[in-house]
């Protein structure tokens, strides 16, 4: 069981609540309001810059040049890759970059972001890596998951490309890198006496994951 596994089968109810969330169930059968997505995609954007000050965070923590390099290369795919991807998918939505520039950023988001960077200055690296993972990795094993359900509808289904995008090749490859780069650096780090409290870091960080897909919703009924 890769350590991945480990925090994942102690924290299971959770993890299932987030990865089967009716969010991403609304996206799975086309019925997600799509005003809640658009505010979904809003926030992902503001959460993008910080999700790249967290990898920036992992730079500086690390204490050998693979790690540094590893780190510094995500925060470029970032900033140069995937934040302009994200730009780009949501022109498809009617949503514009200076929009997202002014989106005042929603408190759900707010929570996770500073959430995960207090955990990288107080912590280590691997504090850092573990509060990270939810959304690297969970991100991957749900498009996985919507992909190959049979109960996933592919006909006029407006969500069907976020679906396609991240059970693809490229986005599998970020989930292998992910969960080995964690891996590596918990074989580095990991004693038996600190996994309860990276466990606990993990499920926090999950329950903030599902935080961030229900602020999508409440957003509607405001």
């Amino acid at each position: 069981m890769t350590f991945f596994d480990r925090l994942k089968d102690q924290n299971k109810d959770v993890w299932h609540a987030y990865t089967h969330h009716e969010f991403v169930s609304g996206m799975q059968n086309g019925t997600l309001p799509e005003d809640a997505f658009k505010y979904y995609l809003k926030q992902d954007y503001v959460f993008l810059i910080h999700f790249a000050r967290a990898y920036a965070l992992a730079a500086y923590k690390a204490d050998n040049l693979e790690d540094m390099r590893a780190a510094t290369q995500t925060v470029l795919g970032l900033i140069d890759t995937e934040m302009q991807l994200h730009v780009e998918y949501c022109k498809g939505w009617g949503i514009s970059e200076v929009d997202m520039q002014n989106m005042p950023e929603a408190p759900e988001n707010m929570a996770y972001t500073r959430y995960v960077l207090e955990k990288g200055v107080s912590g280590d690296i691997l504090d850092l890596y573990v509060a990270l993972a939810p959304c690297v990795i969970g991100y991957g094993e749900i498009g996985e998951r919507l992909k190959s359900s049979i109960d996933t509808v592919l006909d006029n289904n407006p969500y069907l490309p976020w679906i396609d995008m991240y059970s693809g090749q490229e986005y599998g490859e970020v989930l292998e890198g992910a969960i080995e780069q964690l891996q590596k650096i918990a074989d580095n780090r990991l004693t038996e006496a600190r996994f309860e409290d990276l466990s606990k870091t993990f499920r926090q960080a999950t329950q903030l994951e599902i935080n961030f897909w229900q602020m999508g919703l409440d957003h509607i009924s405001q």
